[in-house]
């Protein structure tokens, strides 16, 4: 987790009352090849809640995440994240159409080029992540608490505004 970073962070947040769809590309350097990098592109999706549910089933879900990363939610609640209110109204995450490639380049020149491809876009969905090839889920998931957090007060103050909290 310490190693991942946003290099190009979306213009848009998650949106409380609809489902968030970010375009990513993750970079990650090989750890048994030198001047080599793997870049993963996909789509990681914020869906809305569906239907509001008792404490007892209260969770975020994750769909297309392997098993090792399935608690890492909670880890990040137990830390002090401030992850509640997306738990109570039972948000979920998703991702999908993961593609690699692998890159026979220095990394940096590589985030580089990716960065630069993402301002060109002019997509407000999109993001850049750099992270550690064996557990680039993990960087993933990071991308999505940070994004959690910078949406947290627009969600908190939607959900106050429509009564739900």
């Amino acid at each position: 987790m310490q190693e991942s970073r946003i290099l190009y962070v979306p213009d848009r947040r998650i949106d409380s009352f609809g489902d968030s769809r970010f375009r990513f590309a993750l970079v990650s350097e090989l750890m048994d090849s030198v001047g080599c990098c793997r870049v993963r592109t996909g789509w990681v999706e914020a869906h809305r809640p569906r239907i509001l549910r008792p404490p007892n089933l209260r969770e975020i879900e994750m769909e297309g995440f392997s098993p090792e990363v399935a608690g890492f939610f909670r880890w990040m609640q137990e830390q002090g994240a401030r992850l509640q209110p997306l738990i109570n109204y039972g948000f979920q995450f998703s991702r999908s159409s993961v593609e690699d490639e692998l890159i026979h380049e220095d990394i940096r020149e590589v985030e580089e080029r990716v960065v630069a491809d993402a301002r060109r876009s002019g997509d407000p969905f999109r993001a850049v992540i750099h992270g550690v090839d064996d557990d680039w889920e993990l960087s993933l998931l990071k991308f999505m608490v940070e994004m959690i957090q910078k949406s947290h007060e627009i969600n908190i103050f939607d959900f106050k505004r429509r009564g739900l909290l």
